[in-house]
């Protein structure tokens, strides 16, 4: 007997004015699997999303969810469907437990089936730490990890999560898909938005959109194996690998490619051998390898492939002037807030031209650390030194030698994005004809001429990062601090990124970053990683991975790095080591 589906979409439609957001969308989800929701921004799947909760209606079409029509029986879908929503959408001014029992009581669970779902919530989403912490001072993953407890309350027959690993970092999102995994063995059909595509691999299918089209739905490795043959590792080559990673996108064979620790991978495009990878890696006294494609290579590839090689930003700037200092210097670097140490005793330089990456759990002290590098915070004790300068004793000197792209969007909702970009021109001493100059370059840059006249807060989120990296290189500074600078972005946008950041190193420009997203600590210099307060590890990425590395076959990822390293700390900490060691690692 066939399986009956738990979501039917029928031919569904969605406009927003002019705009298209859904055509004619078919599909089928069904229980006991994990669907992946994935496309790039402005694909339109949080306005599906929102269609199946009911809380819009289609324009054409028809949507059947957990046996209920979306538009009959709307009222009704919320007892049976799960759903957590892209932006938090919790009481801030409750706490973990208050907000946990809110929705326990609109689920109708009562006290005992209450008790049980907080004790098992809170210790998978490792939140019971926080149980007392209002939900306003939670950092952006732990708000990530109430939503999802508070959708999964009462185990629905459908969830749904729109964009749940969005500011998670990777030891979290390890649990969430444990929790998921164990939804999905009970039968509940789930399905997960994201922008990121190794998430999206690991479903056990998987509806990609673009412009609004449903243009492939299938199980992922389906969709991968239309790449075979066509993905490339480059390495043991001479030349600088930002350098050869812009050369490579440049050749017409290539459709994408990426910076994978001391190597490149690349991915060719339908109809094209080797041959032009081949001599680019013969020039540079390199060799290519065949690699097994991955999900991502075969998403972009379907898209028509990533952008060129060419920072049309970097191509503006002249080169910056060699200091004769350490671009970024944190000396015994600490910060408390009250009781509580959220930087502890932090010592590192970061040398010109550098990509240095601070990554850790959240909550591990990452944007403190930034922001009293950026004058934002004055630390509790230690020193912190930007291009030279004590920001002790020169903190407006030093702010004009910085840029600063923040984790929580720092542009101005009330003004629009010309407003914005005039604005933060003007903060950082800009005037006259290099003012105007430096804000059209953006304009073009970015793309941003349709939206001048939009609140950023009306921005797709793609196209607000955009913006938000625009007003925080107005200036030209030396120093650029970027916290999670693409999260929630898509592929595209987040290559488009690096391709920018690649470009500025290469002018001299020094890049600090924090990021969730592992891929992206491969095109860092070094890597540094915090874990409650404190710097646990700082090396390359390649030697971080090789640190962790269990036997000779072992290949691990910046991910598996990442969990094995935070793991060794937790066993180094305890009390009763129960017979933790090194070999854990």
């Amino acid at each position: 007997m066939a399986q009956r589906p738990a979501v039917v979409l029928d031919k569904v439609s969605r406009c927003f004015g002019e705009i298209r957001a859904l055509h004619d969308v078919s599909a089928a989800i069904y229980p006991g699997r994990l669907t992946g929701l994935a496309g790039p921004d402005g694909a339109g799947k949080t306005t599906l999303m929102r269609l199946m909760t009911g809380l819009m209606a289609p324009d054409s079409g028809h949507i059947n969810i957990a046996g209920l029509d979306t538009v009959q029986e709307a009222d009704s879908i919320a007892l049976n469907v799960g759903y957590m929503p892209q932006r938090f959408g919790l009481y801030e001014d409750l706490s973990v437990l208050e907000n946990m029992k809110l929705y326990a009581r609109l689920r109708g669970l009562n006290a005992q089936e209450s008790q049980r779902s907080f004790s098992k919530l809170l210790a998978f989403t490792r939140l019971e730490p926080f149980s007392k912490r209002l939900a306003g001072q939670l950092s952006g993953g732990m708000k990530q990890k109430l939503g999802l407890a508070c959708a999964m309350m009462s185990a629905p027959d459908v969830l749904l999560l729109d964009e749940p690993g969005v500011g998670v970092d990777p030891l979290s999102r390890q649990d969430l898909w444990q929790m998921v995994a164990k939804l999905t063995g009970d039968g509940v059909a789930v399905v997960w938005a994201t922008a990121y595509l190794d998430e999206a691999e690991k479903c056990d299918s998987v509806l990609l959109l673009n412009e609004g089209k449903l243009v492939f739905d299938g199980r992922p490795s389906d969709l991968t194996a239309r790449l075979q043959g066509r993905s490339f590792g480059l390495n043991g080559f001479s030349e600088n690998r930002r350098s050869l990673l812009s050369r490579a996108l440049n050749l017409d064979s290539v459709c994408d490619g990426t910076i994978q620790g001391a190597s490149l991978r690349l991915v060719l495009r339908h109809g094209h051998d080797a041959r032009e990878i081949e001599a680019l890696a013969a020039d540079t006294g390199g060799a290519i390898r065949p690699l097994a494609p991955r999900f991502e290579d075969a998403f972009i590839d379907l898209l028509g492939g990533g952008p060129k090689g060419t920072s049309a930003l970097a191509a503006k700037m002249s080169s910056f002037p060699n200091l004769a200092t350490a671009a970024v210097e944190c000396i015994h670097l600490t910060k408390k807030f009250g009781d509580f140490i959220a930087t502890d005793d932090s010592s590192f330089q970061v040398k010109q031209g550098e990509i240095f990456g601070l990554l850790g759990p959240n909550g591990a002290g990452k944007s403190t650390t930034f922001k009293m590098l950026c004058g934002l915070l004055r630390p509790s004790s230690g020193q912190a030194h930007v291009a030279g300068l004590d920001l002790r004793h020169a903190t407006k000197k030093a702010k004009l030698q910085l840029g600063y792209m923040a984790q929580k969007f720092s542009l101005y909702g009330l003004l629009n994005v010309e407003q914005n970009l005039n604005l933060f021109a003007g903060m950082y001493g800009l005037s006259g004809g290099t003012k105007q100059q430096r804000i059209e370059e953006m304009i073009q840059i970015f793309q941003l001429t349709p939206y001048l006249r939009h609140s950023p807060d009306e921005l797709p989120l793609g196209f607000k990062q955009r913006l938000a990296l625009a007003c925080a290189l107005m200036h030209r500074p030396p120093v650029l601090f970027l916290d999670e600078p693409t999260s929630g972005v898509d592929p595209i946008t987040r290559r488009e990124f690096w391709i920018h950041i690649n470009g500025m190193v290469q002018k001299g420009m020094t890049v600090m970053v924090t990021t969730h997203f592992m891929d992206e600590a491969e095109y860092c210099d070094r890597v540094a990683l915090m874990y409650q307060g404190r710097l646990i590890a700082l090396d390359t990425p390649d030697r971080l991975k090789e640190k962790v590395r269990t036997s000779a076959g072992d290949e691990p990822t910046m991910e598996q790095a990442f969990i094995r390293l935070i793991d060794a700390a937790d066993c180094a900490n305890s009390a009763e080591r129960n017979g933790c060691t090194e070999a854990t690692i």
